[in-house]
């Protein structure tokens, strides 16, 4: 503005800047709710109209007039503000019933309670439901499919006691024992081939996969991990009684590369699997030294070298350079293992933390959860990173600690079968070659 005040107008980048202040103003207070793009492509035709009337005001004085008269409307709601996702957040009482809203912020509430949206579990329920129904009696209407399979995501998904489990979802105990039990035997018949050994198009993506970090024909990882639960009664402690002073079960698992895909193994099915030829067909691969190798996986050194198609690190503080770089490497190519442990573990805190369990129901309970896992891998539901985490005694935040058994065996990796030990040496020997 010249000296001789604002009779003579706005300097052009004056009014540019009137305009710019004008337009943020109007951004800010409409806010930035969620809208059909014809009511967005309307609200972006008002800020253009809003900018281009105050650029076009010939003066100070009508510049100044126009700005209060733009505040007026946005008072009076003329634009109105964003609708706020809640006043008061409506919350009616349980777990249940709050479940049961359908609001805003209903699928945030599903994630934090199940680990799924609205819809994943809505397609579970659909899938379940003709494998959970009740008669209808004289006594009583039977409890809603979907009331039942929500207390079982509940239970597996925060870890709570039964007690406190239940009355969160207006049901007995005794109740709540059966729903875990009829839903993990309706995820069973109803997701069958959720868990199986890798064929086709996929198996040939893991296969590639391991390839190209220096294992050909390599079909996974596999590694054991830690469920801790209460001594069971009327059992001898010793049976249970870990390294880590825990009462515990173990759960062996495999995994891809690829997908993180994890597969419990019940009873070591993997093991009878392997022996009898029936997992590893893929086409021969000619290795250093002669070996020829039709699959095999990757383990650490808690496996003996005994089983020909585990692939165990070296160990040691001894090693060459070539034996250092394979143990390298073959850590990294095994970390899939760990981290589907890690998301399994970390969003299903039953299996996380210690607990009283059935342990004749246990293990088709820990399928579920892996059923579960696979599941939402392929519906492409995210996993939330903060589930790693946890706050200490101390207040201090720290890495959930998964249970996983890790190396059972100190030093150098041990060998009794001289297959075994060739199949490693000539990997080895392919990967410095690399």
């Amino acid at each position: 503005m010249d000296s001789h005040g604002c009779s003579n107008g706005l300097r052009e980048e004056e009014i540019d800047a009137v305009a710019m202040a004008v337009t943020a103003v109007v951004v800010n207070t409409m806010g930035d709710k969620e809208s059909s793009s014809r009511d967005m492509l309307m609200r972006l035709r008002q800020r253009r109209a809003l900018s281009q009337s105050v650029a076009e005001v010939p003066n100070c004085a009508a510049t100044c007039e126009a700005v209060v008269q733009l505040c007026a409307a946005l008072t009076s709601g003329v634009f109105p503000r964003q609708t706020p996702r809640w006043w008061i957040k409506r919350r009616t009482g349980g777990t249940w019933e709050d479940l049961r809203l359908r609001d805003d912020a209903t699928d945030e509430y599903f994630r934090q309670k199940l680990r799924m949206s609205t819809a994943m579990f809505n397609h579970i329920v659909a899938a379940c439901a003709a494998y959970m129904e009740k008669k209808v009696t004289h006594y009583r209407m039977p409890l809603p499919v979907e009331q039942l399979i929500a207390f079982a995501l509940y239970r597996w998904a925060s870890g709570e006691m039964y007690e406190s489990g239940t009355s969160a979802f207006g049901i007995g105990r005794a109740t709540g024992l059966q729903a875990v039990r009829d839903v993990t035997s309706a995820m069973l018949q109803a997701y069958p081939d959720a868990i199986k050994w890798p064929m086709g198009r996929r198996r040939a993506q893991i296969l590639r996969a391991f390839r190209e970090k220096g294992f050909p024909n390599c079909f996974g990882a596999i590694d054991c991990t830690h469920i801790y639960i209460d001594k069971p009664a009327a059992a001898p402690s010793e049976n249970y009684y870990d390294r880590k002073q825990k009462f515990s079960v173990q759960a062996l698992g495999s995994s891809t590369s690829t997908w993180d895909t994890l597969r419990v193994l019940h009873n070591s099915q993997l093991f009878r699997r392997a022996e009898s030829g029936e997992l590893f067909d893929a086409t021969p691969e000619n290795l250093p030294h002669g070996v020829v190798t039709r699959g095999y996986m990757l383990g650490d050194n808690g496996y003996p070298v005994a089983c020909p198609w585990i692939v165990s690190p070296y160990g040691g503080i001894d090693q060459g350079a070539d034996e250092e770089r394979f143990d390298t490497r073959q850590k990294l190519a095994r970390g899939c293992v760990e981290r589907a442990f890690g998301r399994l573990k970390c969003m299903w805190h039953l299996f996380l933390r210690t607990h009283k369990t059935n342990l004749e129901t246990l293990p088709q309970q820990c399928v579920v959860v892996c059923t579960l896992h696979n599941i939402l891998l392929d519906a492409g539901i995210d996993f939330d990173e903060n589930l790693r985490w946890e706050v200490d005694a101390s207040s201090v935040r720290r890495r959930v600690d998964l249970g996983v058994v890790g190396n059972g065996a100190r030093g150098r990796g041990w060998c009794t079968n001289v297959e075994g030990e060739l199949l490693r040496d000539a990997l080895r020997d392919r990967l410095a070659l690399m």
